[in-house]
């Protein structure tokens, strides 16, 4: 029989993070969302409101929090280089401080906490696909760092509190992940390109566009996030989660400009400092722990996120002024 539990979600009206809330409210849990609103928007969980096993709380997880829960899931923290570099500093508080104080409260209540790490910690891989035993190569003073080892440090204090405090801790290594709530400003490249397409702009790739990543359904993610959370407390982790399929940045500009139907021209810039040749996770672990692997294609995933973004925009609006308000 399925006992309710109370989770507390972190970020939980962000993209990701409200996806997950709608996913824990439907098993019946008692779910406890925590945001400041700074990337998540309102309208993500509004369908939520009202639901008696569904509480939203403004809150900034930088400062203490004090409620009773049974598992937390910290999903807090900006995501895209645009959001998270807007304002560094804040940047690496979310994730360093705000670990610290979600590690705190799982320590005094007894919950299991999972931290939604990101494959950002493999920096520009020497190593391709990436392992989890893989350290990283990451620039610790350049401009993507707030984020990398804001991260980073998230993990090992997570490691810190299981090995000295025996906390029951969970951290899944997020690779991109896209789908339908992502903000159509947050700079990200599916949402960006979409969002270009819609508007008959021109597609702008960095670099040659041979760079890679690979493509994870949001549903997807949920699945092995919630996948992960069910492990023995003898798995900590780290484990990648994420779509082993590996895709080139200027084909994914013309998969979706070919389902837009958009005769867009494509418009090549300079590449961000520090932004990685290839990202693509090697998915061994969390398939043997869980039996996880993604199952929405990508060409399946894409028609559903261009439909989202289409129903979005209003009718003579620009797409880019959704996601202005909460």
């Amino acid at each position: 029989m399925h006992m309710e539990k109370r989770i507390l979600v972190s970020g939980g009206s962000g993209f990701l993070g409200s996806h997950l809330c709608e996913r824990l409210v439907a098993q019946g849990n008692d779910v406890l969302c925590v945001d400041n609103y700074f990337t998540g928007r309102k309208r993500n969980i509004a369908h939520l409101i009202g639901k008696p096993n569904f509480e939203a709380m403004r809150h900034d997880i930088t400062f203490p929090l004090y409620v009773e829960v049974d598992e937390i899931y910290n999903m807090a923290c900006p995501a895209s280089p645009r959001h998270y570099q807007h304002d560094p500093v804040q940047t690496t508080k979310t994730s360093v401080v705000g670990a610290i104080n979600l590690l705190g409260l799982a320590k005094r209540t007894g919950a299991k906490i999972l931290q939604a790490s990101t494959s950002e910690i493999y920096g520009d891989p020497d190593i391709h696909p990436q392992t989890e035993d893989y350290w990283g190569n990451v620039n610790t003073i350049g401009p993507r760092a707030c984020y990398d080892e804001g991260k980073r440090c998230a993990e090992t204090l997570f490691s810190d509190y299981h090995r000295q405090h025996d906390l029951r801790v969970k951290i899944v290594r997020i690779f991109n992940t896209y789908g339908p709530r992502m903000l159509p400003d947050d700079g990200r490249v599916v949402s960006n390109f979409i969002v270009q397409a819609l508007n008959e702009k021109p597609i702008t790739v960095y670099g040659e566009g041979k760079q890679t990543r690979s493509f994870c359904y949001v549903d997807d993610m949920v699945d092995a996030l919630m996948a992960v959370m069910a492990t023995p407390d003898d798995v900590t982790g780290p484990v990648n989660a994420g779509n082993p399929e590996e895709v080139e940045i200027g084909e994914l500009a013309r998969r979706i400009t070919d389902k837009v139907g958009a005769a867009a021209s494509i418009e090549y810039q300079e590449s961000p400092v520090d932004d990685p040749r290839r990202r693509c996770p090697d998915i061994s672990l969390i398939n043997k722990l869980t039996g996880w692997s993604p199952k929405v294609p990508l060409s399946l995933g894409l028609d559903r996120t261009i439909s989202y973004f289409r129903d979005e925009a209003a009718p003579g609006a620009s797409l880019h002024s959704l996601g202005e308000s909460a």
